[in-house]
Formats: C-alpha cells, sequence, structure tokens
C-alpha cells in the first residue's frame, strides 16, 4: 500500500511570513487599533467624509490614522508600548485630536461603538482608494453594508512559533472575550437581539470567523501561503479571523472585540489580550475545543454576551460564560503582575458587571433610539478630558 505524500510546504519562508525582529527584541508589547465612526452633528447620521477628516488631522495624528473600508468610519492606531497603560494614553490624545478636529475644522462628531444604532446601507460609502475599490469587487453587495467598528489589540512575540501557540490557544478565549466586548445591540434603528450584532454583520465577509488550530508556524504559513500565491487574495491583510497572524508586525492580532466607548473598558479588553497571549505562548493555558464547538461557543457569546451560557468542552455541558470569565481572569493576574497591567485587568470586573450593550439598552430606555448616537459621542468627547464625573454621568 503505497505511503500518502508529505503534506507541500513552500520551499522557502515566503516574503510577507518573515516574522518581524521586533518582536523579539521587545516581547509583550502591546498596540491598540480603534475604530470610530464620523458623524453629521445636525443630525446625527454616518458622515461619509473620511478624506476631509485626515486631511484636517495634524500631521503626527494623521500618521496614526486611516480610512477603513467605509468613509464614516476612521482607525486610530497606536505605537508599540511597553504597557497597555502607555497604549490607552496615546490613544486618549488620538481621540482627543479628532474630536477638536472634527469639532473645530469640520462640523462633525466622532463616537466609538460596534455600530451605528440608525444607520442603513443606503447611507454609507464606500472609502476612496485601490484597496477598497478591490474590496468592492470582491465583496460585491456585502461591501455596501451598514458599518461595523472594532477594537483590535496586537501583542509582539518572539516568532512564528511562539504566535501560532498563542494562536492556537486563543481560539478557546475569544468567545469570552467577544461576550466581554458586546457593545453593538442596535442594527437599522431596532434593538437585534443580540448583545453583538456586529459579530454576524461582518461575518457575512469571507475568511472571519475563529481560525482552525494549525500547530506549527510552517502549516501556518503553507496554509496562508496557498490562498496568497494563488492570487485569491492580494495580501495576508485579507484575512479577517477573530485573531491571526502580522509577520511584519511581529504580533497576534486579536479582532473579534466591539469597539469601545469608553477608555476604561478599552483599557481592561487590551490587559486581558496581552495577559492571554503570554499564557499561551508560555503554554499555562489549555484549550482544544473542536470548531464545531468553538463556532457555538461564538455565536452564543454574541448573541447573548454575559448572560450566555457556553458549552464546556471537558464536561460536554453548558456553564454561565460569566464562570468561564471568571477562571481566565484568575489565570491572567500573574501575568498581569508581570506586565504592568494589574489596574486595567482589574477594570474587567466593572466591565463584566455592566458591559456595553447592556449600558445602550438603559440609555434607549430613557431618553429614546433617537438620542443614542448623541449620547455616545458625547462619551467620546468626555472620555478626552478631565472631568471624569461627567464621563460616568453619561456612561
Amino acid at each position: 500500500m503505497r505511503s500518502r505524500p508529505a503534506r507541500l510546504r513552500p520551499a522557502r519562508v515566503p516574503d510577507w511570513a518573515r516574522w518581524n525582529p521586533a518582536g523579539a527584541e521587545r516581547p509583550w508589547t502591546v498596540g491598540i487599533e480603534e475604530e470610530a465612526m464620523l458623524l453629521d452633528s445636525r443630525d446625527w447620521s454616518v458622515a461619509n467624509r473620511i478624506d476631509d477628516v485626515l486631511k484636517a488631522l495634524p500631521p503626527s495624528v494623521a500618521a496614526r490614522a486611516a480610512a477603513e473600508t467605509h468613509a464614516c468610519v476612521i482607525e486610530l492606531m497606536t505605537s508599540p508600548h511597553a504597557t497597555v497603560a502607555g497604549a490607552v494614553a496615546e490613544l486618549a490624545g488620538l481621540r482627543r485630536s479628532l474630536d477638536d478636529t472634527a469639532r473645530d475644522a469640520l462640523g462633525l462628531r466622532a463616537a466609538v461603538a460596534g455600530t451605528h444604532p440608525l444607520a442603513t446601507r443606503a447611507e454609507v460609502a464606500l472609502s476612496s482608494g485601490d484597496r477598497y475599490r478591490e474590496i468592492a469587487a470582491s465583496m460585491r453587495a456585502l461591501a455596501y453594508r451598514e458599518p461595523t467598528m472594532a477594537q483590535h489589540v496586537h501583542v509582539a512575540v518572539a516568532d512564528g512559533e511562539a504566535a501560532v501557540r498563542a494562536l492556537d490557544g486563543l481560539a478557546d478565549d475569544l468567545p469570552l472575550l467577544l461576550a466581554l466586548s458586546a457593545n453593538s445591540p442596535y442594527w437599522r434603528g431596532a434593538d437585534s437581539g443580540f448583545a453583538s450584532v456586529r459579530t454576524p454583520i461582518f461575518s457575512m465577509f469571507p475568511r472571519t470567523g475563529i481560525a482552525r488550530r494549525f500547530g506549527s508556524y510552517a502549516q501556518y504559513t503553507c496554509a496562508v501561503d496557498a490562498i496568497v500565491r494563488s492570487e485569491a487574495i492580494s495580501d495576508p491583510g485579507f484575512l479577517w479571523w477573530d485573531a491571526r497572524l502580522q509577520p511584519r508586525l511581529g504580533t497576534v492580532e486579536v479582532r473579534i472585540m466591539d469597539a469601545q466607548t469608553g477608555m476604561a473598558d478599552v483599557a481592561a479588553l487590551a490587559a486581558v489580550v496581552q495577559c492571554l497571549v503570554g499564557l499561551h505562548v508560555e503554554g499555562r493555558r489549555a484549550g482544544g475545543a473542536g470548531s464545531e464547538v468553538l463556532a457555538e461557543n461564538r455565536f452564543v457569546a454574541a448573541r447573548d454576551g454575559m448572560s450566555a451560557q457556553l458549552i464546556d468542552d471537558r464536561t460536554r455541558s453548558r456553564r454561565p460564560l460569566r464562570d468561564a470569565l471568571a477562571e481566565l481572569l484568575d489565570a491572567c493576574k500573574p501575568f498581569a503582575a508581570v506586565l504592568g497591567c494589574t489596574e486595567q485587568l482589574a477594570a474587567t470586573t466593572a466591565l463584566a458587571a455592566d458591559p456595553g450593550y447592556e449600558r445602550q439598552r438603559r440609555h434607549v430606555a430613557d431618553d429614546g433610539l433617537a438620542g443614542l448616537p448623541a449620547r455616545l459621542a458625547d462619551v467620546f468627547s468626555l472620555t478626552v478630558c478631565e472631568r471624569p464625573e461627567l464621563v460616568a454621568e453619561l456612561h
């Protein structure tokens, strides 16, 4: 009987897969990317004016900002920082500059949540630029859906093998991160019934969801290179998995989280991700649920948020997500002490007790859905000022 041929691997490491040595020079450094919506302050509809905003920003801030698929969304990107506190401080400064520029130069406002609660696809335009024309040509009608906004966290690791250990291990944790971050209950002017409706909306794109486990960097490279080399996609950035590797940066990137309205919540999620990447790289946290269980847990987390009942692969039964999250956070605490993010990790307690989707629903119950975009914009403005009592009152 003829033996099966070994799985083919690239003859050499493709250029896109060469691991940036900065990951080994500064492991565990953290960077945050945040997608914010641009709003017309006259009626709080989306404002398709990304080009105007990028031109108006101070050059140092514009270098840390970028267009996204939709022209009413801007991405803010921090540089790598040794601590979560440093990354959050830089992001607060970027928010401050965006808020000032949008208000004073353009008569716009900015806000952050997983979705604009009222927007419809008829109001949305795509960004200019070759990348977004490519997305439109590839995604067709899917590119013209309502905009979604996420928070992405990058953590530097030494090499590709360490990165795959983190990526494989994170698979079990991603539904928990999704539930904790859920901040998008409203879609097209109605309550979706989801805690994070952003998740199923974004999942209309291909190459989304929780990536399979790869086992080694060679297997990861082989799988991705088949898609890139065939020119099915032009570069690995078109893999929109919930967590992915960024070899050119030397980082593991976690992307499953809704964008957070308040800075304390941004910091809490970044701290959890930084700790989890470290734990998985060092093999301190076990996991191994199958793809079917992970997909179901992801769906339930998006639907039910912190009240979800997740499948426990070990017992073949369901358990409260809150219990699983408590175990995860306990595992993170020793690593947080090493990384200097103990304070930010502790903030997850407040976020879990009062997640973003519940706050949005509470505001709508008090003031109506039409007033929610203005409320989100006010929180955005006040999170970069020095009056925390106002932030707490609005948030």
